[in-house]
């Protein structure tokens, strides 16, 4: 048999390479945001928790407070470049005239924004708010000038730099926040997060092997699609921030610095739960919704099977959470930030509800209606302004958590309606095995609290809890849906597999 060349073998064409070669680039980018990104929340996980016990109460309302301002306020500048810039089009189709044209829109914007924020900051605050407002503004605008780069890597689906620079941007704000809170309990424990990932975001991205070198281009019919692309993309932005923001808003204004500081670590805590369950089910659902919007029978499947295994993993630490909840503030936290009890419960109804609300959101965006999600999130934005109003001052930060479930609500049911559309699904099949399951679970906890012999104290009372709690949950719908939870655990390694 004669030898056969290299050369004379079929070769992939340019467009099977192409394939090949971004397939490989979302491997590569999927494993390695998936691998930094469990070490990434375990680290700030442990800095909250040291933070929480070596600074003041008031420290975190000042600090939370004027964050929500700058970052509320940092979608002005942002407007939609960045989502411009990944979306291909003949506009940005040249890369290196698209990336200077973005640097220098953005710039005009980060500058006109920073002198804008900082004049009314020295006309209006004072104390630790006015220096909390200065800092944060500079640093978030120098984070604005470094999304540039980062928007190059996304695009590029090159995300192993972006990866390590999360990761080691946890460490080393870790370890000098906490320094710095040990040494002096001051403000600035905090504040030197933002300057500590602003200076080494720089370095990563313009510094160190650069990802671009900056250049000013304005290039009229390039300037003008990103306006125009921009603006449609600047609404949806406005909306999300202010349904993220407008309660933290809201709280300093009105409840104070005291008031803010437990709401804010209540938020932090009660929501860490979501980060770990619903991100990486999140980061792959809509790309598999969009992929089966043409088949409404397997859509259908796929959108029931993703929502119940969020609904009853949500359920599962939600339950627990409140259940434990004045032992993991006594033990972990301290004893100080045990007013934030009722609304730390109470924001567990959000780590149950916002990661179904942002994957029934997906499904929109794969069907190619957004504006559902738009008319929405107006609709909610109206229901939390109406709840605070009603709510926040008769029952301060307890008020405001229920301002923003009857939010969270409201919103549910809007999308569940019109995603009807869609999708076929039973809300009790969805909804009532794991909500009886909790119910029972959660009071048989409670009951066995109540017999003689057992541990009084808080780490004995929460073994308790957790036991009985997780005997009784997972036995009742081990034995209502067995199917279903065969269908789920499918599902989910397929997840797995693809991240």
């Amino acid at each position: 048999m004669p030898d056969v060349k290299r050369e004379d073998l079929p070769q992939p064409s340019g467009t099977e390479q192409l394939r090949k070669s971004l397939a490989a680039r979302t491997v590569a980018s999927v494993a390695w945001n998936s691998t930094t990104n469990l070490a990434k929340i375990g680290i700030l996980l442990l800095r909250s928790v040291l933070l929480a016990r070596l600074l003041p109460v008031e420290t975190f309302g000042v600090y939370a407070w004027a964050s929500s301002v700058i970052r509320f306020s940092s979608v002005l500048p942002s407007f939609g470049l960045g989502a411009a810039f990944l979306h291909r089009c003949e506009e940005t189709e040249n890369e290196d005239q698209a990336t200077a044209v973005h640097f220098t829109l953005k710039l005009i914007f980060t500058l006109a924004w920073t002198l804008l924020a900082i004049g009314l900051t020295l006309g209006l605050a004072r104390g630790e708010t006015r220096l909390s407002l200065i800092v944060l503004t500079f640093a978030v605008g120098g984070l604005l000038l470094t999304q540039t780069p980062e928007v190059i890597l996304i695009r590029r689906v090159e995300h192993r730099r972006l990866a390590v620079l999360d990761l080691l941007n946890a460490v080393l704000t870790t370890a000098i926040a906490v320094a710095i809170a040990w040494q002096t309990g001051h403000l600035w424990a905090l504040l030197a997060t933002d300057l500590v990932t602003l200076i080494l975001s720089f370095f990563a991205l313009y510094v160190w092997k650069p990802v671009w070198r900056p250049k000013l281009v304005w290039q009229k019919s390039a300037v003008r699609y990103y306006l125009r692309f921009g603006n449609k993309v600047f609404w949806a932005s406005v909306l999300a921030q202010a349904l993220d923001k407008v309660d933290d808003l809201w709280t300093g204004v009105f409840l104070g610095d005291t008031a803010m500081g437990y709401y804010s670590r209540a938020y932090v805590f009660a929501t860490y739960p979501r980060v770990i369950l619903a991100q990486p089910i999140d980061s792959v659902v809509g790309g598999t919704f969009a992929e089966l919007k043409g088949d409404r029978k397997r859509l259908s499947q796929a959108f029931f099977r993703t929502t119940a295994l969020m609904v009853r993993s949500g359920f599962l630490v939600a339950g627990l959470l409140a259940l434990v909840a004045p032992e993991f503030i006594r033990l972990v936290l301290g004893a100080k930030w045990l007013p934030m009890l009722d609304a730390f419960r109470l924001m567990l109804i959000f780590t149950l509800l916002d990661p179904i609300k942002t994957s029934v959101a997906s499904l929109f965006l794969a069907v190619g209606r957004p504006e559902q999600v738009v008319q929405a999130r107006v609709l909610q934005l109206l229901v939390l302004v109406a709840g605070l109003l009603l709510l926040g001052l008769p029952f301060g930060i307890t008020g405001v958590a229920l301002a923003v479930d009857g939010m969270l609500v409201v919103g549910m049911i809007i999308l569940f309606w019109r995603v009807r559309q869609y999708v076929d699904y039973s809300v009790p099949k969805l909804l009532v095995p794991p909500a009886v399951s909790l119910v029972i679970g959660l009071a048989l906890a409670r009951l066995a609290l109540l017999v003689p012999g057992l541990p009084g104290t808080d780490w004995g009372t929460a073994v308790v809890k957790i036991a009985v709690f997780l005997l009784f949950y997972g036995g009742l719908l081990s034995l209502w849906e067995r199917h279903t939870i065969r269908l789920m655990a499918t599902m989910l390694q397929s997840v797995l597999k693809r991240r």
